[in-house]
């Protein structure tokens, strides 16, 4: 019931949840060689890719103010971090995932298909389909644009602000007791937080070239299976 494992296991759910979205829709189709999902089913996993994208983005910034607190104001920490405002910051991190995702699927629902379509992916992603569009999606991109400021670009600000200041707060008091005291404490998370925008990044790059669909699709296996797996092997490491 601490608050490290209370958020763990938020993020636990999330990461399970978020490769449950894909994976095993493609283990299947892979075992009786089925290459077609119905126009509800892309949707669908459309609507709950963003939902634990967003979610995931937004436990790890809550996090990474609880690493901030146990550093920089210890003897704070148990007042600071108690179960109330625990439980307001992962209710809002939901609701705002739910909102954000409920208005993309709503969208992309309004946007023109052809009869018949081939996605070169293994996922429903919301940038391809938006390009297999006959219709217009300036609308769609503008909020992809202003929505991904929101749940992305706003929670890794504070993540880096948050750590900003605990190594601020580290060298204005060196101590190598210190010191070993915060990366006990942060260098889980902090390794988690590297691997999930370093994938993210990853994924930017190569949808952004537009050379070759072998790398996104590389980039997005990456993040949607390889970044859950690992997570859960770097938290038990630690403890």
């Amino acid at each position: 019931h601490s608050p490290m494992y209370f958020l763990l296991s938020h993020l636990a759910l999330t990461d399970v949840s978020f490769s449950s979205v894909t994976v095993p829709e493609i283990l299947m189709k892979m075992q009786i060689q089925y290459q077609s999902i119905t126009y509800a089913g892309c949707i669908s996993q459309v609507y709950f890719y963003i939902l634990f994208g967003c979610v995931d983005n937004l436990l790890l910034a809550v996090m990474a103010c609880g690493r901030y607190v146990a550093v920089c104001h210890p003897l704070r920490y148990t007042t600071v971090m108690m179960q109330r405002p625990c439980v307001l910051l992962v209710a809002g991190s939901w609701t705002l995932s739910c909102g954000s995702a409920l208005l993309h699927t709503l969208l992309l629902a309004l946007v023109s298909f052809w009869a018949d379509n081939i996605i070169p992916h293994f996922f429903c992603s919301l940038p391809i389909l938006l390009k297999l569009s006959c219709s217009d999606t300036s609308l769609n991109e503008l909020v992809i644009f202003t929505a991904g400021a929101a749940v992305v670009i706003l929670p890794l600000t504070g993540i880096l602000v948050s750590y900003d200041r605990t190594g601020v707060s580290i060298l204005k008091v060196p101590s190598t007791k210190r010191t070993c005291k915060a990366l006990s404490i942060c260098s889980s998370h902090l390794s988690v937080v590297s691997l999930f925008y370093g994938m993210i990044m990853a994924l930017y790059f190569s949808s952004s070239s537009g050379n070759s669909n072998d790398k996104d699709m590389i980039a997005s296996s990456m993040y949607t299976v390889v970044t859950p797996m690992l997570n859960p092997l770097i938290y038990t490491l630690r403890n």
